[in-house]
């Protein structure tokens, strides 16, 4: 990519607002602070792709707080903050003094006094997750506000129980990549189908980050669910209005034949109904073990009544041309691989594989190209300045 046409790009964005605040959801941004992001993203990555040092920081903690387990996440945010200049540490929860009731102000405060950002991956329980982050965010602000901290932290959702927001901007610019640029986009059918896992609970944040975004492009987006597995009837709102003002369409199905049917791109993923999610929630506050054993057995015997929800060659053979991109956040449950039966066929996954692990690639520079854009004050002269530095990345 020519890099000072990435600049040249991102001079033509409103994007000021970004600079010192936070990223939570995808539609709480202005689709040119999103095209910012997808922007100072290609340029950071293609610093590094010309061994040219990307660092805006000598010194700074970026502090990741994971409350679900995790992979490529946390490595993407370890990596963005390494890339930007960082050092990474790792709140662990259980080793805290949270478990001594210190609470979320003084965790907060605690962990800040040294920190350029915080990302945060609470999804697990629906009400729970988007609402930690922001307390988070306000505690901070408060701590700024006194004088306690002397800089106000960054605060980043690596995944809530609404949104996942690295990923599915991350997930895009691999699609735009893919298909010669984000104008190429608009009008492209994308399938976000619910699809058979042997496994209980997985959160709604995929599917809803993903119709809340994409259809904001102008795409033609699909859900595809069994009947019982909707999504958050707010986000539903969010996809609709999206695609009337973008020129695209929304709609939902409960046939995954239907939402693949001429797909220029399909992600077929498991996920919790909205209703038993909450349930969860309700359960884990009483503390009612037994009621939460009990609710994963019903869970998984209804999943199993929708075992044909699976990617399989002939589902792929239905979408366009028989050659729709099929995409996955990882890691994805494999049939006859990581399980008996599951999302995917193995020979859909092994013809995909280059191109899934290639989509998971482009979180690190999502991340810090928002980190970037939050905390440097002129992006464009800094980029500029890091481009015709002298100073490799590798001095091998």
């Amino acid at each position: 990519m020519d890099f000072n046409k990435l600049v040249e790009q991102l001079s033509k964005l409103d994007y000021k607002n970004l600079y010192h605040n936070d990223f939570f959801l995808t539609w709480d941004k202005s689709l040119e602070e999103l095209n910012a992001i997808w922007t100072v993203a290609d340029a950071i990555r293609q610093l590094r792709e010309e061994n040219k040092s990307a660092k805006i920081f000598d010194s700074g903690l970026g502090i990741s707080i994971f409350r679900d387990n995790s992979t490529r996440t946390r490595f993407s945010f370890a990596s963005a903050c390494n890339l930007l200049g960082l050092e990474i540490a790792d709140l662990d929860e259980q080793k805290s003094q949270i478990a001594h009731g210190e609470t979320l102000m003084e965790t907060a405060n605690m962990l800040s006094f040294m920190a350029d950002v915080i990302g945060i991956r609470d999804d697990k329980f629906i009400g729970k997750g988007h609402t930690y982050q922001k307390e988070f965010a306000d505690s901070v602000q408060e701590g700024f506000e006194d004088g306690v901290l002397k800089q106000r932290p960054t605060v980043l959702s690596l995944q809530c129980d609404i949104d996942h927001p690295t990923q599915m901007m991350a997930d895009t610019l691999h699609f735009a990549h893919y298909f010669g640029g984000f104008d190429k986009l608009k009008g492209k059918k994308i399938a976000m189908s619910w699809a058979y896992s042997p496994s209980y609970g997985k959160p709604l944040s995929v599917p809803q980050g993903g119709v809340g975004l994409w259809t904001r492009l102008g795409m033609d987006v699909v859900l595809a669910h069994p009947e019982g597995y909707e999504i958050m009837d707010d986000v539903n709102e969010i996809a609709k209005k999206n695609a009337k003002e973008s020129g695209g369409s929304y709609k939902v199905t409960n046939d995954m034949k239907e939402a693949f049917k001429d797909a220029d791109i399909v992600i077929p993923k498991s996920w919790a109904p909205y209703a038993f999610m909450e349930r969860r929630t309700d359960l884990y506050g009483q503390g009612d073990w037994d009621g939460i054993d009990k609710l994963e057995k019903e869970l998984l015997a209804e999943n199993a009544n929708h075992k044909d929800w699976e990617c399989t060659e002939e589902m792929m053979k239905l979408t366009r041309n028989g050659k729709a991109l099929y995409g996955h956040p990882l890691p994805a449950d494999i049939t006859g691989v990581s399980c008996k039966e599951g999302e995917v066929a193995a020979s859909v996954f092994d013809r995909y594989r280059k191109e899934l692990y290639q989509e998971a690639s482009f979180k690190p520079y999502i991340i810090a190209a928002m980190i970037f854009l939050m905390k440097v004050k002129d992006p464009e002269a800094k980029l500029n300045e890091l481009y015709t530095n002298s100073t490799p990345r590798l001095n091998g």
